[in-house]
């Protein structure tokens, strides 16, 4: 976090003078994304840092290793670290975030993969975990980030979508990669980061609680990864959200190289499920033609994006962007909690 300056009349009392506003002490704003390839050009590095983020969240694929050689998915860490644009982001702005299957090591990896401890560990590495993290010897790379204002407190929940995911099913369509695993053991969190999850969620008090997922959440009917590939799991995360009475949640995620939001009414909720992907950093999906999604609002972007998300704790609205180069607004959505 920031430290807020405070107003030279707050500190001497003088006939007439007023304290101003600073807008940021009613506003959070975080940015985030996903897919990005430390060896192909990133374009919003600069962007990013203009936008003076409260914290920079990875949504997964940081790097696109694919590997079991665990010193050459290090290599391939430490060649992100030297971007300049990257480097200059990291040394002003908080960073965190969670993998994907890239970056774990093996495209659509779950809890199979076998490096997948080692992986971690080279994962909270470059992320610069301290060694006697807790992190470091619990299963998963989860965690959780709190943030307080002088207006309310954020927390943002970060969920691993890898370590612990049961097996995909294959579809026999040629135009669908995966469907619905039907498995009561199925899981994409496991038994001991859905207990974490749902004490973070009952016992939070922050005003807003963004979970990352690195893969989507709400769109669900494409046939590559989601949520949705194990339906049990999202209604188990939807009952959960709604029973913890937790305060403007809203979900995260990337993978999919294209960028969307998805809104979707959960019974016993005073508002909207809102999923923001964002994703990809560094390369898209350019020739995206169409796909269903029933909780869509508004247009798929397929070129290069990052997210912004403005959170205004004072009034509790929203703002949700879709960022192209050079600070051009790709799509908006705004929302009141």
């Amino acid at each position: 976090m920031k430290i807020f300056s405070v107003p030279l009349c707050a500190l001497v009392l003088l006939s007439g003078c007023k304290k101003k506003e600073n807008p940021k002490d009613s506003t959070f704003v975080v940015a985030f994304g996903s897919c990005n390839m430390s060896q192909e050009s990133n374009l919003f590095w600069d962007d990013i840092l203009a936008e003076n983020p409260d914290v920079w969240i990875w949504g997964g694929d940081i790097v696109y290793a694919d590997t079991d050689d665990v010193e050459r998915l290090r290599t391939i860490y430490a060649m992100q670290d030297t971007v300049a644009g990257y480097a200059a982001l990291k040394a002003e702005i908080p960073i965190i975030g969670t993998w994907d299957d890239h970056d774990f090591g093996v495209n659509d990896g779950g809890s199979n993969f076998a490096i997948k401890a080692e992986s971690q560990q080279v994962f909270l590495d470059f992320m610069g975990v301290s060694k006697d993290s807790q992190r470091r010897n619990q299963e998963g790379v989860y965690t959780s980030h709190n943030y307080e204002t002088p207006e309310g407190k954020v927390k943002v929940l970060i969920l691993d979508t890898r370590y612990f995911r049961s097996e995909l099913v294959k579809d026999e369509d040629p135009d669908r990669r995966y469907q619905p695993n039907l498995d009561s053991d199925a899981t994409v969190l496991g038994e001991a980061q859905w207990k974490w999850l749902q004490n973070e969620l009952k016992t939070s008090d922050a005003d807003f609680n963004l979970i990352m997922s690195s893969i989507q959440f709400l769109s669900r009917e494409h046939g590559f990864e989601t949520w949705g590939n194990f339906p049990k799991e999202v209604e188990k995360l939807e009952n959960m959200i709604v029973d913890s009475k937790a305060k403007g949640v809203i979900i995260l995620s990337g993978d999919r190289h294209i960028s969307e939001f998805s809104k979707k009414t959960l019974s016993g909720m005073t508002y909207p499920l809102i999923d923001f992907t964002s994703s990809g950093l560094t390369h898209s999906y350019f020739s995206f033609s169409g796909e269903p999604n029933r909780y869509r609002v508004g247009e798929v972007i397929s070129g290069k994006s990052y997210g912004i998300i403005t959170l205004d704790l004072r009034n509790r609205e929203v703002d949700f962007r879709i960022m192209g180069d050079n600070d051009v607004v790709l799509q908006e959505l705004k929302q009141t909690y």
